[in-house]
């Protein structure tokens, strides 16, 4: 398929995000749990708890100050945890701040400047109490300000209940050297010698293995799994710049039946050595959706929070309880919030189209979920939310959304083959169009989920298909959740869909270049092709086999992140300070085996790159 002809899009209106939705496997709901928090008492005829502002979208600039404040003026649901975020003016011009609340009252604490020089927080000492209001007064730039916030009352009541698999090893690698790594199978359905260099990064979890981190070949050989525990996930792995290098980073945590994640973001180094770790401010957890690392030493998070709400003005019940969609930027330095945006503070829950009805407290409404984020150099934010079917975007200071291209309230005419249903991903890319992963599903809005890129006429506040991409086998895939379009240097695009275990890589005619898929009820929820040198801190593996009935015997060796290792050497001798080389051979997956035609007493194998040079040596056993 060849894109059809493109116009320039305005620089302000060059949209693009990441979206992506995870929906985990539920078996059933469980109300666990006893609310905390200064729960409402109830009373027929009484309204539950507030959650959306009587005016929706106010900016987050206070008057004539130019400086943005997050919680947002006239919020309803700011954490009891919350800092308060004043950015745009030097930590220096903002004085005088106070912040009394309507039942804890004055509260001290500190102002601390964030490290980009344009802005500081006052973190209390003590935390707020639920549904008190807030009030904030100070000056910025020797201007007064005074504005109000109320803090959400939180929703401690979630279903915890979660499918466990039994293990399954016939969807699962096994290694002699490795037995502690089992990978998800990987099939190759397509291979060509035109697809873009690199390997490719998944976080399989959900299922009959344990979850982690993953990176393969093009051939469907692991070059790196990191396994974790029973009961936490990855998700989001990929190859970003931080402190002037590449660096591994993935989320990692518990995935909520409600379909979100609790935990936080790691950095690790190209020896996977963990180097830091990222969590969300204000008392929230990181959420598994997005997480980008800017070269000014902040990074952009997603939060999803569950808030009591009265849901009754949208069919649902009065004390129920919403899913706050949050993102926050955080500057690394100090751990700091600099801004947090809530999309009940934006948008309506009536907008959505996850009914409110039927909801409670165990299983709130998730109306908005935020699954990608990206701030333009134009000063505009673009978002997507998978069940409001659009994007939005935003002003990056104010938090105003400015234009929605899909759902219920379009500002944008939709053209023809453009809507989207429960979409992730949503990219703007360098020439102005927009790659978005549109899921159609679930309930199923489309016959099968797409890669699709779009164009937005500016001026005409219209929008027009230049592109889709279908995955060619049988009747495609309809992939319910999850999905990601990463647009390569070569102009291939490379497509992960979600739910549905496959990857693959397109041309930018549509000829299909590349596909694999994982066997079994694995899933990762976002894919990426980079390239990468993996350099491991620990030594190569090795393992041996009982000699056979003519004496001779088999060594494994593996080398878990390994990049480099071209062939594989086998030493073995009487004693560990006296072997010599007894087998060489080429590198041929994550495990190669090598043999002699006779017994030692001990064995190790060295690791050598293409020139013969040796990488690594594994430790000497016996043979």
């Amino acid at each position: 398929m060849r894109p059809a002809a493109r116009t320039t899009l305005l620089t302000m209106l060059a949209f693009a995000a990441a979206a992506a939705c995870l929906m985990a496997i539920v078996g059933g709901v469980d109300a666990l749990g006893l609310r905390t928090g200064g729960p409402v008492a109830r009373t027929a005829a009484s309204a539950g708890p507030r959650c959306v502002p009587s005016t929706l979208n106010r900016s987050a600039l206070l008057g004539r100050t130019h400086v943005a404040a997050s919680p947002l003026p006239g919020s309803y649901v700011a954490s009891p945890r919350t800092a308060i975020s004043l950015l745009g003016a030097p930590a220096a011009s903002l004085g005088a701040i106070r912040v009394t609340g309507s039942r804890s009252g004055s509260h001290g604490g500190r102002v601390v400047a964030f490290s980009q020089g344009d802005g500081a927080a006052f973190v209390p000492t003590a935390p707020f109490q639920a549904g008190e209001s807030v009030t904030v007064t100070g000056r910025a730039r020797s201007l007064p300000f005074s504005y109000r916030f109320t803090v959400a009352r939180q929703d401690y009541s979630l279903s915890t209940y979660a499918v466990a698999l039994a293990p399954k090893p016939t969807e699962q690698q096994h290694f002699l050297s490795r037995p502690d790594i089992t990978p998800p199978l990987l099939q190759v359905n397509t291979r060509s010698s035109l697809t873009a260099p690199g390997l490719i990064f998944a976080a399989p979890y959900s299922g009959h293995g344990p979850a982690g981190p993953m990176i393969f070949d093009e051939a469907g050989n692991v070059v790196w799994f990191h396994p974790l525990p029973k009961g936490t996930e990855a998700a989001n792995l990929q190859v970003q710049q931080y402190a002037g290098a590449p660096t591994l980073t993935w989320w990692q945590g518990r995935i909520t039946p409600q379909g979100f994640g609790e935990g936080e973001e790691i950095l690790a180094n190209s020896s996977y050595q963990q180097i830091g770790h990222v969590r969300a401010g204000n008392g929230y957890a990181a959420d598994l959706h997005e997480f980008q690392i800017s070269p000014r030493g902040t990074a952009l998070l997603t939060v999803l929070h569950p808030v009591e709400c009265d849901l009754a003005p949208y069919g649902g019940p009065a004390f129920g309880a919403a899913t706050d969609s949050i993102f926050q930027e955080v500057d690394l330095a100090t751990g700091l919030v600099r801004r947090e945006w809530h999309s009940l503070d934006h948008v309506s829950p009536a907008d959505s189209f996850s009914a409110a009805a039927g909801t409670s407290l165990a299983w709130p409404v998730d109306y908005f979920h935020l699954n990608s984020v990206q701030q333009l150099a134009s000063g505009h934010t673009l978002l997507s939310a998978r069940n409001t079917w659009a994007l939005y975007e935003t002003g990056t200071v104010s938090g105003q959304i400015l234009s929605r291209i899909g759902g219920r309230h379009s500002t944008v005419r939709l053209g023809p083959g453009t809507a989207t249903a429960f979409q992730h991903d949503a990219t703007a890319l360098p020439n102005g169009t927009i790659s978005i992963f549109d899921n159609g599903a679930v309930p199923a809005v489309h016959p099968q989920s797409r890669a699709m890129i779009v164009l937005l006429n500016a001026g005409a506040r219209t929008d027009s298909l230049v592109a889709q991409y279908e995955h060619p086998g049988g009747r495609g895939l309809s992939s319910g959740s999850q999905g990601n379009v990463q647009l390569l240097e070569n102009g291939d695009l490379f497509v992960g869909w979600g739910s549905q275990p496959y990857f693959s890589e397109f041309s930018p005619s549509g000829a299909l270049l590349f596909d694999a898929h994982m066997h079994g009820s694995y899933q990762s929820y976002r894919a990426y092709r980079f390239q990468w040198t993996g350099v491991p801190a620990e030594a190569p593996a090795i393992a041996v086999s009982a000699p056979a009935a003519g004496g001779s015997f088999s060594a494994y060796a593996s080398w878990n992140g390994d990049t480099r290792t071209a062939q594989w050497r086998l030493l073995g001798g009487p004693s560990q300070e006296s072997m010599s080389p007894l087998e060489l051979v080429p590198r041929t997956g994550f495990e190669s085996t090598l043999s002699s035609p006779a017994p030692e007493a001990f064995v190790a194998v060295q690791a050598l790159d293409a020139a013969g040079n040796v990488l690594g040596v594994s430790p000497t056993i016996p043979g």
